[in-house]
């Protein structure tokens, strides 16, 4: 074990350092920081698509302690993590655990994270950081490591981050005889894993894939990285989709790409409801008319406006995993089944006709979020 101290340093874009000491790969980075308010589950959170080019926050003080898992497999999917590869650029810690112990490790999250070159920094205080990006909001940062290396800032959603994560090829998980096509525009393993055990066959195409004439019982759109604005191609192939009048499913980044457009030029996504698709920016304010920006979120509970068959048996007050800085801002409520209030509502639940949206991780939101998949597994015929 080396605890050898190497110093390090978080820059944000105004200025303010946070210093502390390195761990996992010794190298500079840049990306986008974000914060993430789990007490467990690192691994899944590090290889979740939907972090790809950010820096992550952990709020929770102790990370590492229980090592990381091995890479095991099960119907061709990694069952310890949600992709093949950590997606978030760095990892910052209050305390890193040299020191892990549980009986599923195979080896430390430093190792891990030096194996695929991702820079971490402990003996930082994460909730004071955490607080800072919740009143300023998602911040541009860069880790230094090495002085005598420059790196600048990037902003990573001016890149089409979707086109990183996505498969390159069409790949089928056979189950029963009732399927679903899924368009990976960063899916994790756990959706997959969601409809195989509903016994499901999921067929998983690339987010630019032209899909629109396999023969499915439902079409899901997933969860993903980065801007919506930039995916022209599933843009189009879903408002083909549309006509076919099959079940379809916007999951987070799902949504976003099926209910507006953009804020930034105003590009058009399937405008099923009239709105904006923005980022967490200083023209939204709480109900107290102050500034409020709200970084990747974590746990919340939603408002259900008025009943609905996809929200049968799930509770108004049940709490849902959100996970981006992205949202809907609906200016007519006729489609919204249920909202969220985090100092600000928007849209958390929509349907129209044949299309449901969530904007949250259906199957990791507990008993809630798979009584609402179930409902849409259900409405999609064999």
């Amino acid at each position: 074990m080396n605890t050898r101290k190497t110093k390090a340093k978080l820059i944000l874009e105004d200025g303010s350092e946070f210093s502390g000491y390195s761990f996992g790969y010794e190298d500079n980075t840049n990306g986008e920081v974000v914060f993430n308010t789990g007490m467990v589950g690192y691994p899944e959170t590090m290889t979740d698509p939907s972090y790809r080019g950010q820096i992550l926050v952990c709020t929770y003080p102790l990370i590492g302690n229980y090592g990381i898992p091995s890479k095991e497999k099960e119907n061709g999917l990694f069952k310890n993590f949600e992709s093949e590869n950590i997606h978030c650029r760095a990892l910052i810690v209050t305390d890193y655990s040299f020191e892990y112990s549980h009986w599923s490790a195979e080896r430390s999250l430093s190792d891990w994270m030096i194996e695929e070159k991702i820079p971490g920094i402990y003996g930082i205080d994460t909730r004071m950081l955490t607080r800072k990006l919740r009143d300023k909001g998602t911040m541009l940062g860069k880790i230094i490591i090495d002085e005598k290396s420059k790196i600048d800032f990037q902003d990573p959603n001016k890149t089409n981050l979707v086109d990183e994560v996505s498969v390159k090829k069409v790949i089928e998980y056979k189950a029963g005889k009732q399927n679903i096509v899924l368009v990976d525009c960063g899916t994790k393993n756990n959706i997959i894993r969601a409809f195989l055990g509903r016994d499901i066959t999921v067929i998983r195409v690339p987010y630019d894939y032209d899909f629109t004439n396999i023969e499915a019982n439902g079409i899901v759109i997933s969860n993903g990285p980065g801007d919506p604005k930039l995916n022209t191609k599933t843009i189009e192939h879903a408002k083909i989709a549309m006509q076919s009048n099959k079940p379809i499913l916007g999951i987070c980044l799902g949504t976003q790409i099926i209910l507006s457009h953009s804020e930034e030029n105003n590009t058009s996504c399937l405008g099923i409801l009239p709105g904006t698709v923005r980022a967490f920016a200083p023209h939204n304010r709480s109900k107290d008319g102050q500034k409020l920006k709200i970084p990747h979120m974590g746990w919340n509970g939603i408002r259900i406006d008025r009943s609905h068959p996809l929200l049968s048996g799930v509770g108004a007050d049940d709490e849902f995993y959100f996970v981006h800085s992205f949202y809907p801002e609906p200016e007519d409520n006729a489609s919204v089944i249920a909202v969220t209030d985090y100092g600000i509502s928007f849209a958390s639940i929509v349907g129209f006709n044949n299309l449901f949206a969530t904007q949250f991780h259906l199957e990791k939101s507990g008993r809630p979020g798979l009584k609402i998949l179930e409902n849409f597994c259900r409405w999609t015929p064999s």
